[in-house]
């Protein structure tokens, strides 16, 4: 019987995460194709985009943030069998959707400019990467839209959707790349030749392809939102409604604070080392872009985490919450021990795939080939978080986050680039740094058990 119930459990795991993990695949597959692409164009071009990415992610986090917090309340609400809280809760996200949106737009448009500047990226690129950020932040309700659409989804149990849109989205993203990227050109094709369109737009290009990208997935998540049988917010006002906005909020602000906060360290980061150089700049930019690949279990992992541990809670089952949580920290460590493994081999390999300078490359190999070491576990603190961001204790992972990041990987970068003439070898070690404190501080609390509300409530009872 327990055998049984084992297989059940992997298998719910699987069918949650699989399509998270494939549609991570696919972004990641865009992210290496456009850096490919725009690599083609020359090292300046590669660190004009890459310039921006930290802020990026800033800006993509914080509204990622949102996200948490209807994923808890919808996770929970489904876990009880609670069909009205679940739809008045994804009418709530629409609404939080539109403000954002709104919020974010002006916010980069407005910025557009400066963030070169605040980046301190040289000098002779800084228009070209303010171009890009520009373009790529014009469909910022969209994108917010599939983020924060995505998530209500995830949360209802519908993992295929969101992938099957994001799959859409890069589809989009790679075709337009090809178009609007490269001038009139011929291929040579099966001993012919071949005459592709090309709007030799450049790095703008690849602006413009993600851009119109985005647009297409907003639209398309929103059409299946608006479908959707349990969460479909049709009919319904779109006045915040209190009693459902202030819990999701609860939950949502720490995460906000805390992608906020680790986020602005990214850009911090990325600062201290565009100061490094062009050699330095596109390295870590490439070198980033190779890792999110062998990333993709543990995110893809985290999603079915956090929605099964919601739906747990909801149900007030404290044997489901222990035991799902328990085989999912397994079979991530077997996969992330798998994911360093292929890192530390095949990482001169991968990142020959966007460059062909030498030094970017030697460079490049050396600090992935020491994160590939740390991927296990860091892969058990993405779970873990995902565990207590699913049940709505989003307070502890904002400390151990914010702390990690500003206390060792920033103050750590800064005293190892500033004053010991360290470059990106020492930065990426203080990465490291950062990644083993996080998973030591998760691992604690989550032995203590303090985060679970299920165990709080038992201890009530006695």
């Amino acid at each position: 019987m327990r055998k049984s119930a084992g297989k059940h459990t992997l298998a719910v795991i699987f069918a949650l995460a699989w399509p998270t993990m494939l549609e991570q695949l696919m972004q990641t597959a865009v992210q290496y194709i456009d850096v490919a692409m725009v690599g083609a164009l020359g090292t300046a071009a590669t660190a004009a985009v890459g310039a921006t990415t930290t802020v990026n992610w800033l800006v993509g986090s914080t509204v990622s943030a949102l996200g948490v917090g209807f994923l808890s309340f919808i996770a929970k609400a489904c876990g009880a069998g609670d069909r009205e809280n679940a739809a008045r809760a994804a009418t709530q996200a629409v609404l939080t959707t539109l403000v954002c949106g709104v919020l974010f737009t002006a916010l980069t448009l407005g910025c557009s400019a400066k963030v070169p500047v605040w980046m301190q990226v040289d000098p002779h690129i800084q228009t070209l990467a303010g171009q890009y950020f520009f373009i790529l932040y014009t469909p910022m309700l969209f994108r917010a839209a599939t983020t924060i659409f995505g998530t209500v989804l995830r949360a209802a149990g519908d993992t295929k959707t969101p992938m099957r849109v994001g799959v859409l989205v890069n589809l989009t993203n790679v075709v337009l790349n090809f178009l609007l990227i490269y001038p009139t050109r011929t291929v040579r094709f099966f001993g012919g030749s071949v005459t592709l369109y090309g709007a030799g737009m450049g790095v703008l290009g690849a602006a413009t392809a993600s851009a119109i990208a985005f647009t297409v997935g907003g639209i398309c998540i929103t059409a299946a939102l608006w479908r959707h049988p349990l969460l479909s917010p049709r009919g319904r006002s779109l006045r915040p409604d209190k009693t459902v906005l202030l819990p999701c909020l609860r939950v949502a602000l720490p995460n906000m604070l805390q992608r906020f906060g680790t986020s602005l360290g990214y850009v911090a980061f990325a600062s201290m080392i565009n100061a490094l150089g062009e050699i330095a700049t596109a390295a870590h930019t490439v070198a980033n872009t190779v890792e999110s690949a062998f990333y993709i279990p543990a995110y893809g992992m985290q999603t079915a985490a956090a929605t099964l541990a919601g739906n747990a809670l909801g149900a007030a089952d404290r044997r489901r919450m222990r035991e799902t949580t328990r085989t999912i920290l397994a079979v991530e460590t077997v996969l992330m021990c798998l994911s360093g493994g292929l890192l530390f081999l095949l990482a001169p390999a991968m990142l020959h795939l966007f460059s062909d300078n030498p030094a970017v490359i030697a460079l490049g190999s050396t600090v992935l080939r020491m994160v590939a070491v740390t991927e296990p576990i860091f892969g058990i603190a993405i779970i873990l978080e995902g565990v207590m961001l699913g049940v709505g204790r989003t307070v502890a992972p904002f400390v151990f986050n914010v702390t990690g990041m500003w206390g060792v990987r920033i103050v750590g970068t800064f005293l190892c680039t500033r004053f010991f003439g360290g470059g990106l070898v020492a930065a990426w070690g203080c990465m490291i740094a950062h990644n083993l404190l996080l998973f030591l501080l998760f691992l604690i609390h989550y032995f203590r058990g303090t985060w679970n509300p299920l165990e709080a409530k038992k201890e009530l009872s006695h």
